[in-house]
């Protein structure tokens, strides 16, 4: 009998997707961000965003959290960058793959599954953003890369 080659031991993490959703209001450009609900970070301001799940892609999951937490959808997204700095969520070792958009400023918004509020901030004067990439300004610079 033949035996198997050992497998390496693959580590356990969680891979989600984070929409950078731009618009132009009042001649500034604007960020979409959620309140959440839940835990960690509730009642912070965040990126809209979550899970994979196993049966989705990436892409499929993006526009189904865009769509769940702030009712936007048919949108082009295109692809940001990976993040995967460590420690930077507390629920675990996650790898994150940012998305952006610009959308028309007449988008109806309304929050939904997890997130209180779902409304347009100023890429100029953001508040304090949960969940970011783990480096300082975060949310700042993947605004200020896309502009």
């Amino acid at each position: 009998m033949t035996k198997m080659p050992s497998m390496p031991h693959i580590p356990r993490l969680s891979v989600t997707v984070d929409i950078v959703l731009f618009t132009i209001r009042d001649r500034r450009l604007q960020v979409l961000l959620i309140k959440r609900l839940a835990p960690p970070f509730a009642n912070r301001y965040a990126l809209p965003g979550g899970f994979v799940l196993e049966d989705e892609s990436v892409e499929t999951a993006a526009v189904r959290e865009l769509r769940e937490e702030t009712g936007v959808d048919r949108v082009y997204l295109e692809q940001l960058y990976t993040f995967g700095d460590l420690h930077r969520d507390p629920r675990g070792r996650v790898i994150t793959v940012a998305y952006y958009a610009l959308v028309p400023h007449t988008q109806s918004l309304h929050a939904g599954t997890d997130a209180a509020d779902a409304a347009w901030f100023p890429v100029s004067s953001l508040p304090q953003v949960a969940l970011t990439t783990g480096r300082s300004s975060s949310t700042r610079t993947c605004a200020s890369a896309t502009s």
